[in-house]
């Protein structure tokens, strides 16, 4: 069945990238509405910007949504994987800025509101994206792929590799089942991170105004600059499978199938999905039976089973 929650959530905050403050409002939706987010600053032009891949602007640094009248909303990732990580598939989310509020820099802050709002489940079927044949895209950066899972159970298996020459982050795998609240437990409480040496060239280049030592794991080498250290040793790797989330919750519909991550970003994710949709014998919208629906990542999910960060 699908999901909304039980009552509207606000969060304030800045934005990593444009240093703005922000408040957002996330509220309850019908059946069928998916997530959409209305910028509430604007008022000559249609502000209603439908969280979903085609709409995605590339950016290296995030995930940013644009809508036919130019408005968009960027960083959307974290808050997307949130919703997909609770099981809300359908939610109006008022914004009065361009920018999602970084907050700690992770989902956590957002998982743990709408855990303690609560997830009301509504009187309609769910639909899901079943992966049929193998579909990659490759960059000179790396690769992704999504795939049938090779052990013909239902919902979202993922594998990531990352390799960064900084020690303090280096060679990273990870590969995990998103069923029974993993992603709560495992990766929401993963932060965005970035060397120091990147710092200034961002600013530069009118990005990371917002961001601070508090709302991003900073390395410089073998040391971790940010206060308190890492929260996980291979906290970098959940991060980027966490981004992946949000941006494969960009397709509309949760996805039945397994996503492979080799050195990958935002951009190449969303080059995937639509390396899908271009394919259209490679998926089949499928409705979720109970147990289809009970290995999906919202089934499951439980406040108490909060990492201790949050």
């Amino acid at each position: 069945m699908q999901s909304t929650l039980r009552s509207a959530i606000t969060f304030q905050g800045f934005g990593l990238h444009s240093g703005k403050p922000a408040r957002m409002t996330i509220h309850p939706a019908d059946v069928d509405h998916g997530v959409l987010f209305t910028r509430t600053d604007v008022t000559e032009c249609d502000a209603k910007v439908p969280a979903f891949w085609d709409l995605v602007q590339t950016s290296p640094l995030c995930t940013m949504l644009v809508n036919e009248a130019g408005v968009s909303v960027s960083t959307v990732e974290h808050i997307m994987a949130a919703l997909a990580g609770c099981g809300v598939h359908n939610a109006y989310i008022e914004i009065d800025g361009p920018e999602v509020p970084i907050l700690d820099g992770s989902s956590a802050p957002f998982v743990k509101g709408i855990l303690q709002q609560g997830v009301t489940r509504q009187a309609a079927p769910l639909r899901a994206i079943e992966i049929l044949t193998p579909v990659q895209v490759n960059t000179a950066a790396g690769w992704a792929r999504l795939s049938p899972n090779a052990t013909g159970e239902a919902g979202l298996q993922m594998s990531f590799h990352i390799d960064f020459a900084d020690p303090a982050i280096g060679v990273q795998d990870k590969n995990l089942k998103l069923a029974n609240g993993s992603f709560v437990r495992e990766l929401c409480d993963s932060r965005t991170f970035c060397r120091v040496q990147d710092v200034d060239a961002m600013r530069a280049a009118g990005k990371a105004l917002g961001g601070t030592y508090e709302n991003a794991v900073v390395v410089d080498g073998d040391k971790v600059l940010s206060p308190g250290g890492l929260r996980r040793q291979d906290e970098a790797v959940r991060h980027k499978m966490l981004d992946a989330v949000g941006d494969l919750a960009l397709a509309g519909a949760p996805i039945l199938g397994t996503y492979t991550g080799h050195k990958a970003g935002h951009a190449i994710t969303n080059m995937l999905l639509r390396a899908v949709f271009a394919t259209p014998d490679a998926y089949r919208i499928v409705t979720c039976d109970e147990t289809v629906s009970a290995a999906l990542p919202g089934a499951g999910v439980d406040l108490r089973e909060m990492p201790a960060v949050a």
